[in-house]
């Protein structure tokens, strides 16, 4: 199936770490996180991407054009270098339409900016570019297709941060805890989604709140629920959060070193 990734928007959380870059090429280890988020699809058999491109897409685009598989790679280097053969390969496999959506687009104006690369398939997969999961896709595409909803997204709990705060009528708060010891779930930012989701947003709408409303209002939208690792990259807490792990080897998104 083709991946859809969002990569346009400003990343006003993160401008305290860099004005310079756009969010999605923000390393995570040695390798943007966007980069992070193309290897799982790709690991899954997903390696048709549909970039949505804004802020600063011009270093989205230098970065793969001026990408060498040899420095990420193992390889045999002879004739004094006119001569590397990969031993190993990272994107050589991989087919990826870069789209300008827009310098202010919401997300649902860009994804519909990318429809037409996206005719003659009937199911496709949607994501941010800022969230990494250990999650099996496979597991949740399967559950898509079971439920046949037009719109199928990943229902996580986060420990991120937010606080719930329960409070009475008059403002009195009776309790307040982490939003990961709560039952509350928040949107993970996966998606699976048949064509006729474009048949519900219209011109200058979000993806999320009109559209979904009207799925749910149909029934047609469905929540893949998932425990497991899961984490969105929004400020420079988060981002030294993830090098933090990464340090220590604790890279559970990394799934294609799993096997």
């Amino acid at each position: 199936m083709k991946v859809v990734l969002f990569c346009g928007g400003l990343g006003m959380r993160m401008r305290d770490y860099s004005e310079d870059i756009p969010k999605p090429m923000v390393n995570v280890g040695n390798k943007p996180i966007l980069w992070n988020l193309m290897k799982y699809y790709s690991y899954f058999g997903h390696k048709d991407f549909i970039l949505c491109l804004g802020y600063k897409a011009e270093l989205i685009k230098r970065y793969f054009l001026e990408y060498r598989e040899a420095i990420s790679n193992d390889f045999v280097f002879s004739r004094g270098g006119s001569d590397v053969q990969l031993l190993s390969t990272d994107i050589q496999d991989w087919k990826i339409t870069f789209v300008d959506t827009g310098l202010t687009s919401n997300v649902g104006q860009r994804f519909m900016a990318v429809k037409r690369y996206l005719e003659g398939d009937d199911v496709f997969l949607v994501n941010y570019t800022d969230v990494l999961t250990d999650m099996h896709l496979p597991d949740m595409i399967r559950y898509a297709n079971k439920q046949d909803k037009i719109a199928c997204l990943l229902s996580v709990k986060t420990s991120q941060r937010f606080h719930v705060v329960d409070s009475t009528a008059d403002g009195l708060i009776k309790s307040v805890k982490n939003i990961g010891q709560s039952d509350l779930r928040i949107n993970g930012g996966f998606y699976v989604f048949k064509k006729e989701i474009f048949d519900y947003i219209k011109d200058g709408e979000d993806l999320v709140e009109e559209p979904f409303r009207r799925l749910i209002k149909i029934k047609e939208i469905a929540a893949f629920i998932y425990d497991g690792f899961w984490v969105a990259m929004d400020t420079f807490r988060d981002k030294q959060f993830l090098e933090d792990k990464y340090t220590r080897g604790e890279t559970p998104w990394e799934v294609w070193k799993k096997s």
